[in-house]
């Protein structure tokens, strides 16, 4: 990974031990990344993998022996006291136990945390304590100390005194560990909340795969060295996938991929595709429920994105289900799952034959079903219908666009520029639909679903 300045951290080849001579213990071993700024990262990895201390080298707590370890643009390593300490007045720490000072209020407990910043007055002190337990929904808690708390409680004070500093790093080891499902749950949503409105970048160690959906990115430790994911997934296949479908929500993904510009979404193609020749390789296809929904999930969020690309009103991703006889799809613009025969329309007949279909006006198409038009008020004018193969050659789905936003009907040039798409879905498309094909069919009507029968 690249090591842009503007990373708040960037970690380079770095080797941690403990010990010396015999008892000599390596820790870390060549750990590279980086973090960019307001990112939340989540590293995983099981019991003594290294990333209590990976977190705490960040922090500046522990020395940097051997690599770089630059933080809010200052090296670490060799830095002296001075510099460490100014590091460590921009980070903000949550740990597992919220080490609450039990003789001082909740107040109190949040006004410690700015005692390191002489810049900060005493009423200004206490006017940021009280927002900030205002924000984690504890103002009326103020004046209570921790034995009257319970332990979500106890935590939030702990987030608020690591955010009343208004830090641009958040480090959290294991913020969950010691609380119930609720109440974990109430605690990352609420420390994804107040990052995102102070813009801090967050890396959070946790085991609690309850809490990976917060994350933009998972690293994954494993006996000192960063893993890939799909290493994580062969490692411990039914966990992982839970962890990757959680870690992408609908709307969080969708989201991201509509603002990725062209070179980045192509980046990103290519990156997945490698990651589902790997999963189809390693695990046979798993038949997790996680899976499936992470490809739900992927295959919509890629299909709107090169819909809009090529400024389509709607786009539709069927896909071709030769034993059953239909075509059939979740991912279709504000409709439900669509299946439609095999031999139906203009989607049908690009299955069949692997033909590209496109036309300027729709009703001149004899393979055009208008009724669905008349019964969802939707008027279909021009369309592009192309077909998507998967390793073999064959046509594994088929893509259809409705309507150019700028009124002129689809060119040439927009089947070329799908063409590049097309070949890096062509693996997604086939582990998403070897799990589909082992569901039992439930054949739902096509009238009503607006691009169904076109």
């Amino acid at each position: 990974m690249g090591t842009s300045g503007a990373a708040p951290i960037v970690v380079e080849r770095v080797n941690h031990h403990y010990g010396s001579g015999s008892l000599r213990r390596q820790i870390l071993f060549d750990v590279t990344t980086e973090i960019r700024a307001g990112e939340i990262v989540i590293m995983t990895g099981p019991s003594g993998s290294g990333k209590t201390t990976l977190l705490t080298l960040v922090a500046g707590l522990r020395t940097t022996q051997d690599g770089s370890l630059r933080v809010l643009g200052r090296e670490l390593r060799g830095a002296r006291k001075r510099l460490l300490q100014s590091v460590r007045r921009d980070i903000g720490f949550i740990f597992q136990a919220h080490n609450l000072l039990p003789a001082l209020s909740a107040r109190e407990n949040v006004q410690m945390s700015l005692r390191l910043h002489p810049e900060v007055s005493r009423r200004e002190s206490a006017k940021r304590a009280d927002e900030m337990l205002e924000f984690v929904g504890l103002g009326p808690q103020r004046n209570q100390h921790p034995d009257q708390l319970s332990g979500g409680q106890k935590q939030r004070v702990a987030i608020a005194r690591a955010l009343a500093t208004r830090p641009r790093i958040i480090l959290a080891d294991e913020p969950t560990a010691s609380l119930d499902t609720k109440s974990g749950r109430d605690v990352v949503d609420l420390m994804q909340d107040l990052a995102q409105r102070q813009g801090c970048t967050v890396l959070l160690v946790t085991h609690d795969n309850r809490i990976l959906d917060i994350a933009d990115r998972i690293l994954h430790l494993e006996d000192g060295r960063l893993a890939s994911f799909t290493t994580a997934v062969t490692a411990s296949a039914q966990s992982m996938m839970e962890a990757l479908a959680q870690t992408t929500r609908k709307d969080e993904l969708a989201h991201r991929v509509m603002d990725m510009p062209l070179p980045q979404f192509t980046t990103l193609l290519e990156q997945v595709t490698r990651e589902f020749e790997q999963f189809l390789t390693v695990l046979g296809m798993s038949q997790s429920a996680a899976f499936e929904s992470m490809l739900d999930l992927v295959l919509a969020a890629f299909t709107v994105k090169c819909g809009a690309l090529l400024q389509a009103d709607r786009a539709t991703l069927f896909v071709v289900d030769r034993a059953r006889g239909e075509l059939w799809s979740k991912v279709a613009e504000g409709e439900g799952e669509i299946r439609v025969p095999l031999g139906a329309g203009i989607a049908g007949h690009v299955a069949r034959t692997g033909e590209r279909v496109n036309v300027a006006d729709a009703y001149a198409h004899p393979l055009f079903n208008r009724d669905v038009d008349q019964q969802t008020g939707y008027r279909t004018r021009a369309l592009l219908c192309l077909p998507i193969r998967n390793a073999a050659g064959e046509v594994a789905a088929v893509m259809q666009l409705l309507n150019k936003t700028t009124g002129q009907p689809f060119d040439a040039a927009d089947e070329e520029r799908f063409a590049d798409f097309a070949s890096r879905m062509g693996v997604i498309l086939q582990a998403w639909k070897s799990m589909k094909s082992q569901q039992p069919a439930a054949p739902v009507e096509a009238a009503g679903t607006g691009l169904a029968a076109s």
